[in-house]
């Protein structure tokens, strides 16, 4: 393994220092990018971008952020590579190793993800897994800097289920000092080594069942699908245990004046948020979705040296 490779797995495993860093870069990268007059500083770079699970934003963001660095990419499916069936996770990395400069994987096991990391000589990026969703909150805080300043001292409420994202808010509540609240329904927490770790790293959350406690004067409202994709067969069951969890304007009237609201995508419109709130004067969600681009510009520009 290389000395000084570094992976992006998840956000409670780098300093406050890099995770910022990121952030400082992804800024000054945006304005450029959007003019067309990014520097092709990695000429020659390969990524392989893995995908077991399908995505509009994570294939294209990334894809278009190792070409404006000067790189190109590969499209590679859980089909093709049979990674963790037809092949060990750890042979996978080490020929894949000798192919590309770098590996983004979006995939359901964080186990396989992390093993992959371990035996790879390249840097390796989760785009998503079962466990974490490190790039997406990423790009959630640089959004919310951009329209609020800093995330610093802000409370950051998510609406619905303890899922990935709610994992990675927790991740980011160790690194950054704001406030984060979940409310979603009972049985539906986030992941317990990951609360655990968060009490641990002395940061500052709140886990509740009451939406409208949870919002009131909230700088942030965030909210993501009430199921997605392998959840299939709950879709019923959520949509009954999730009575209530809405993302709609009397939901928003007891938070903060300046709110602004964010959401992952896909949105099952109706559903976790309404389209008054989605398209509403407080939506901050399509320059969230462009800034995953930008976060994970500056993420590959500096794993991939």
């Amino acid at each position: 393994m290389a000395a000084d490779k570094k992976d992006f797995l998840a956000i409670d495993q780098h300093d406050t220092e890099f995770l910022r860093s990121v952030l400082d870069l992804a800024r000054e990268q945006k304005p450029l990018a959007r003019r067309h007059r990014l520097e092709a500083t990695h000429p020659g770079r390969v990524l392989a971008c893995v995908f077991a699970k399908p995505s509009l934003r994570t294939r294209v963001s990334f894809e278009v952020a190792i070409r404006q660095l000067g790189g190109s990419s590969l499209f590679i499916t859980d089909q093709e590579i049979g990674m963790g069936t037809r092949e060990a996770v750890a042979d996978v990395a080490r020929v894949m190793s000798r192919f590309v400069d770098g590996i983004m994987i979006r995939w359901f096991d964080q186990g396989e993800v992390d093993e992959l990391a371990a035996a790879a000589t390249v840097p390796v990026i989760n785009g998503l897994t079962d466990l974490v969703h490190p790039c997406q909150v990423m790009a959630d805080i640089m959004t919310i800097e951009e329209h609020l300043g800093t995330i610093e001292g802000k409370t950051v409420v998510m609406i619905g289920d303890g899922n990935n994202l709610a994992n990675s808010w927790l991740n980011a509540a160790i690194r950054f000092p704001f406030n984060f609240i979940l409310a979603c329904p009972a049985g539906y927490d986030p992941a317990e080594q990951i609360v655990r770790k968060a009490e641990a790293g002395g940061a500052s959350f709140m886990i509740t069942h009451d939406p409208r406690e949870a919002v009131t004067e909230a700088h942030v409202i965030y909210t993501d699908a009430f199921y997605s994709m392998g959840q299939e067969a709950e879709v019923e069951q959520r949509r009954r245990d999730f009575v209530g969890f809405q993302v709609n304007e009397e939901l928003l009237a007891a938070a903060d004046p300046e709110h602004i609201v964010l959401h992952c995508l896909p949105a099952h419109r109706g559903e976790e948020i309404t389209d008054a709130v989605m398209d509403g004067p407080h939506s901050a969600i399509l320059d969230e979705a462009e800034n995953r681009l930008h976060a994970q510009r500056a993420i590959l520009a500096i794993l991939l040296k």
